[in-house]
């Protein structure tokens, strides 16, 4: 009936590589499971494995009889990964599981659980996942995946192989091509610093070290009448003698303005005045209402229109702070604006450099939502619940914008992205697993027609890379999530900044030699090496694929 290798059906091989290396990771960042045993299905044959040879295992490294028959499916580091993988402790309590988990992306993302992993009469797991979460993160100092297997409320946790398969086949399409692109970026940065190496004369400072300038902290409350909406900002005032331009940094969803405060001090040492808001509806202390019941959801669909709009009251504020006060007055240069932001702040980057919220694109993309391993889709297909009308999130004091991890391919896509004008540097990192690098940055940035625009890879890069933990953090990111030498990558986003600013927003174009492969590659260090590009097609794309 089936082909075998080793005297063990191909499928079988194949159940045992997704739950060690695939299923399981998937299960820890929206933990899950339990039982007695757990049961491969594919059609009519099925296999198992009894969970307290998986317990075993994990307490005492021991591989027993049950488990012995797959292990040479699996190499010793998959091994090694599986025990941790069971071991490792979740940093919730049963509150804050149960708040996410009955919200509509908690649910969404149970759904698409639910069909994987079922009960024993093969129904969706939707609600046994959810109880056995709950349930588990009742002891939450044992709070791990093992522990969620006890709990799970069936005897046994079926596996729906052919649903894990065609998980595992997109995934790993998504991978190669990922690796393939990441390759061809890292060959023709190489390549345009071998070219240019031959002409550079003069060396090249690091401008990832600080700056010269001195420069104080004011922090300011914002009150949008029209919109009755109430926040701080955090402004950071070079002492100079004459205005200075303005750089604004928009945080991620779940972050808050001390994420970035890094960058904020590193671009007001290079002479900028720096304006970081705080996004009331989309920062910390909405995951934390979100996690005490207060509120009902991750976030608010309005948030993707209320958050490029916080900037615009933000820099009409300081337009008026300039002319009423005299901490602000004659230090603000209105005219030389910028922008960053990461994550859900890269949406609001490109929003307001001139990107729409591209409804037909949505409408394109969002039935299929469950079948996507796509995780930013979930906050951007929020937007299908706002009216369809036009926008104007776009501002024209923004001359230049930079967007890190940004998720953009559905509700901009590249309709709305080749609309952009100003010079546009999107970062982004190979192993990111929110906001794909490879849906969400690599292929938009094709879809940019500005003249002036930038793509930096940090290899090895997550979506946590470049956020520095903030003190008002309501889960810790696990130092698992992100990833490697994050210092490192902080590094880089002040030392490509500061030149990307310089040129396009202070207009001194003395700086743009460090917009280059050449520069890129005296900072590039190992475990993240960095590469950048300036252009980069569709075509190339398709073919890097092959």
């Amino acid at each position: 009936m089936t082909k075998t290798i080793n005297k063990q059906p191909v499928w079988l091989k194949l159940a045992l590589r997704i739950f060690s290396i695939g299923l399981l990771p998937t299960l820890t960042a929206y933990p899950a499971l339990g039982a007695e045993r757990i049961r491969f299905n594919y059609g009519i044959l099925e296999r198992s494995i009894p969970i307290s040879s998986l317990e075993t295992y994990a307490r005492t490294g021991k591989v027993d009889e049950n488990l012995a028959a797959y292990r040479k499916y699996v190499d010793k580091k998959q091994l090694a990964q599986l025990r941790k993988v069971l071991l490792t402790r979740i940093p919730l309590n049963q509150v804050e599981v149960s708040q996410f988990l009955y919200t509509p992306i908690g649910e969404r993302l149970l759904e698409k659980l639910g069909k994987v992993i079922q009960t024993e009469s093969n129904l969706s797991g939707f609600y046994a996942i959810r109880a056995a979460l709950i349930l588990s993160a009742a002891d939450q100092k044992e709070f791990t995946l093992l522990n969620v297997l006890s709990k799970f409320p069936a005897s046994a946790i079926s596996i729906n192989l052919n649903q894990s398969l065609a998980i595992a086949e997109s995934l790993q399409n998504l991978v190669n091509q990922t690796q393939n692109a990441v390759a061809f970026i890292n060959q023709q940065s190489q390549q345009k610093v071998t070219t240019a190496s031959t002409l550079k004369t003069v060396p090249l400072m690091d401008l990832g070290k600080t700056g010269s300038f001195n420069f104080s902290k004011q922090t300011i409350t914002l009150n949008d009448l029209s919109r009755q909406r109430r926040f701080p900002a955090d402004i950071y005032l070079p002492t100079a003698q004459t205005p200075r331009p303005i750089i604004v940094i928009s945080h991620g969803l779940g972050s808050d303005r001390t994420s970035f405060a890094y960058l904020a001090e590193h671009l007001a040492s290079y002479g900028f005045v720096v304006a970081v808001p705080e996004h009331p509806g989309s920062n910390s202390q909405q995951i934390q209402a979100l996690l005490a019941g207060i509120a009902d959801r991750v976030t608010n669909p309005r948030e993707l229109i209320d958050r490029p709009l916080d900037i615009k009251f933000l820099l009409d504020e300081l337009t008026r702070l300039s002319k009423s006060n005299s901490t602000f007055s004659g230090r603000l240069n209105l005219e030389q604006v910028g922008v960053v932001g990461q994550s859900f702040g890269g949406y609001t980057a490109l929003a307001l450099a001139g990107a729409k919220i591209n409804f037909e694109q949505l409408k394109a993309d969002c039935p299929a939502l469950e079948n996507t391993l796509n995780v930013s889709l979930l906050l951007q297909c929020l937007a299908v619940n706002l009216p369809n009308a036009q926008y104007n999130l776009s501002d024209p004091r923004i001359k230049a914008a930079i967007a890190i991890d940004p998720v953009v391919s559905s509700i901009f896509g590249q309709a709305s992205l080749s609309q952009i004008k100003i010079p546009v540097m999107i970062v982004s990192g190979s192993s990111d697993t929110v906001a794909p690098a490879l849906t969400e940055q690599i292929e938009p940035f094709t879809w940019l027609t500005t003249q002036n625009k930038y793509l930096a890879l940090i290899n090895g890069g997550t979506h946590f890379s470049t956020i520095a933990e903030s003190p008002n953090a309501t889960i810790p990111v696990p130092t698992q999530v992100i990833g490697s030498s994050p210092a490192l990558a902080r590094r880089y986003v002040k030392a490509l900044s500061v030149p990307f600013f310089e040129t396009y927003v202070a207009q001194q174009s003395s700086y743009l030699s460090y917009l280059s492969p050449d520069y890129v590659n005296t900072i590039s260090q190992q475990p993240l090496p960095l590469s950048l590009i300036k252009s980069l097609t569709s075509e190339q794309l398709q073919e890097a694929f092959k």
